[in-house]
């Protein structure tokens, strides 16, 4: 992971909505908890080597050629005229934490595939489906069409996938397609803007931030410790990957030139002071009107009740933390709190980056504990 140490500064333009807090350059002792910080991600298996990361590119590849051919075969079916056939093209877009170079070892993969206007959604999750079924490399195969954004579910060559599909305007998909262009989601159906949504917000989140590398070290760091406190899960009430990246994503604005511990550590800071219900963004974004939910607490009486609210970059923007209860949020608080008095003393060289992942001891957090049995009675019990 050559990036790892990359100490290189951007400071062409201003990042964010407002400017930078501060634009000071990394001193030696910077680097040094940066090297530190490295270490201790390792020991706890963050990285993956080579063979894996090249693993999964060759995974992606396939499922695109599959993807690819299945849309042509699609064709045919439709008697879609020859010129268009040979043209139609394809792509498939991975999003998430594995676009970000963010996932950790192991971590599934999110990949949106992309199709003409002329096919029908019902089609990507049955005849695609099946297609997908029949390929030897395939275990765990199911489709969950009622989810909000409507998913196959797969194991490719011991890889966990996500796919999800949108279609657009245009009889084919060129490679260049940029999915960043909001004219794409006018007069586009709801399940279709929100699959496409995945890949717009992660590609706009690492356009936003003046470091790449320094980005995806600091949020590898930050999810690793969100995950060890027990604090990473948006179905629970706390906070996803998206959350988690947009926090991040944010610190890194207002400290461009900023080495990786130090994003870390500026990180807690920044929200252990954040003022909420003030929402967390990193730019602003323009209403198309395009008649799709669009978060604005000044117009939806729905969005002023939010409590930690993490908005995405992209239109229509949303809130990523909308599951974020009284409870979980006093959790995350806490858990904040926490990680900027164990930052501070990091900081002074009284303790190492190990502490900050230490975990908790859930007894003796709680005192009472609900704790749910089910029995399996036979084989074909789920």
């Amino acid at each position: 992971h050559p990036f790892l140490l990359n100490t290189q500064t951007y400071t062409p333009r201003c990042y964010g909505i407002t400017g930078p807090i501060s634009e000071d350059l990394p001193h030696e002792a910077d680097l040094i908890q940066t090297r530190k910080l490295i270490d201790s991600l390792k020991s706890y298996g963050v990285f993956e080597d080579d063979l894996e990361l090249q693993h999964r590119e060759k995974v992606v590849r396939r499922l695109e050629l599959l993807y690819k051919e299945w849309l042509k075969e699609m064709c045919f079916a439709l008697n879609i005229p020859e010129s268009v056939t040979e043209n139609v093209g394809g792509k498939v877009f991975p999003f998430g934490s594995y676009y970000m170079g963010a996932h950790s070892k192991g971590a599934d993969i999110d990949a949106l595939c992309v199709g003409p206007g002329f096919l029908e959604r019902k089609d990507f999750f049955t005849s695609f489906y099946e297609k997908l079924r029949a390929q030897q490399e395939v275990k765990h195969i199911r489709v969950i069409e009622d989810a909000f954004v409507p998913v196959i579910k797969l194991s490719y060559d011991g890889i966990e996938i996500d796919l999800v599909f949108g279609r657009v305007a245009r009889k084919s998909i060129p490679e260049n397609l940029d999915l960043l262009d909001d004219k794409l989601l006018q007069n586009m159906d709801e399940h279709c803007v929100r699959s496409l949504n995945g890949y717009r917000v992660t590609e706009e989140i690492m356009r936003l931030v003046p470091n790449i590398f320094n980005f995806r070290l600091a949020l590898r760091a930050v999810k690793l410790w969100a995950k060890r406190r027990n604090i990473y899960s948006n179905k629970l009430g706390f906070l996803g990957g998206i959350s988690w990246a947009v926090l991040v994503a944010r610190v890194c604005q207002v400290y461009p030139n900023a080495t990786v511990s130090t994003l870390v550590i500026k990180f807690f800071k920044v929200y252990s002071m954040w003022v909420w219900p003030v929402p967390v963004r990193l730019r602003v974004v323009e209403n198309r009107c395009y008649d799709l939910p669009f978060w604005d607490p000044m117009v939806n009486l729905n969005d002023r009740c939010h409590i930690m609210p993490i908005i995405t970059p992209a239109y229509p923007q949303q809130n990523t933390s909308f599951n974020v209860s009284p409870s979980t949020s006093s959790i995350i608080t806490a858990e904040i709190e926490r990680g900027f008095a164990v930052a501070q003393e990091i900081q002074q060289e009284e303790a190492n980056w190990s502490k900050l992942f230490e975990k908790p001891n859930f007894f003796e957090n709680y005192q009472y504990v609900l704790i749910c049995l089910k029995n399996k009675t036979s084989c074909n019990d789920n």
